[in-house]
């Protein structure tokens, strides 16, 4: 509802500010301006470079590197919305399976077998509780710029998936978007314990609305939801898609490799 009277807006934005920042996601608060073209390529770049791109090449393989360049070409400005130096995912590729590798469970309790003609592994039977915690350990190892545990990270995703196709009735290519969205945010070191929800919550309602043609109704009904089940702030989670869709670069429209293998396990899942 955009019916707010500027005091009411302004009282908002520093509750906000204090409460739930995004790290390295800068917004232009106190008048200031910022530009995020460093974020979005002309339509005319495609025309102008057409004679050096192998015709056999896809659209999506060249926005791709595109992107990649522009990337790296952020880290020696000091002008960018977001503090590339300090976010080591900005730097790697975004690996679908990583979150949700079936190795991380097995940690030090995993041992493989190397025979003449034949490899086997052995995971010894350990209690649940060890397991998880095992497993937290070693990831806090591999990704010490992630302030959340996997096991946390895989819980705000069952949950997301929860409320999107029981409670809203999503199809699995929306939550699938969702879940590359969340974990994009999560290699970035973007998530916190205070924002995990508001950042969960905005990947769902970003998702809904590139992946489906939502009405008025529809798009209240999902945030009512997202108000309902995440316990959250309707204003602060409105306010919140802005920083989120920022610190994803505005690249909501995904390639397929990134959002099939999460689809498939959402369709062998259900």
């Amino acid at each position: 509802d955009l019916k707010l009277d500027g005091g009411r807006q302004s009282t908002g934005a520093v509750s906000l500010k204090e409460i739930i920042g995004l790290e390295g996601v800068e917004l232009g608060a106190d008048g200031k301006t910022v530009s995020y073209t460093q974020f979005l390529l002309p339509t005319n770049a495609f025309g102008a470079r057409r004679n050096t791109i192998d015709s056999t090449s896809s659209f999506s393989q060249f926005r791709n590197l595109s992107h990649r360049s522009l990337s790296i070409g952020r880290a020696s400005s000091t002008q960018g919305s977001l503090d590339t130096g300090s976010d080591l995912g900005d730097f790697m590729d975004y690996d679908p399976n990583l979150l949700d590798d079936p190795q991380w469970p097995c940690g030090k309790h995993k041992r493989v077998l190397i025979f003449p003609s034949y490899m086997t592994t052995v995971i010894d039977y350990v209690k649940p509780s060890d397991l998880k915690k095992d497993m937290n350990e070693t990831f806090k190892e591999k990704f010490p710029h992630i302030k959340l545990t996997l096991s946390k990270i895989r819980s705000l995703k069952r949950e997301m998936r929860k409320l999107a196709q029981e409670d809203c009735g999503f199809e699995e290519p929306t939550v699938a978007m969702a879940f590359v969205y969340f974990e994009k945010l999560a290699l970035k070191g973007k998530l916190n314990k205070q924002n995990r929800k508001l950042c969960a919550g905005a990947c769902v309602l970003l998702a809904a609305k590139i992946g489906s043609d939502l009405k008025k109704h529809e798009v209240k009904h999902l945030i009512d939801k997202l108000e309902e089940k995440f316990r959250l702030n309707r204003r602060e989670l409105i306010a919140f898609e802005f920083p989120v869709l920022v610190a994803l670069e505005f690249a909501l429209h995904l390639p397929e490799h990134e959002v099939m293998p999460h689809y498939r396990r959402l369709v062998q899942s259900s």
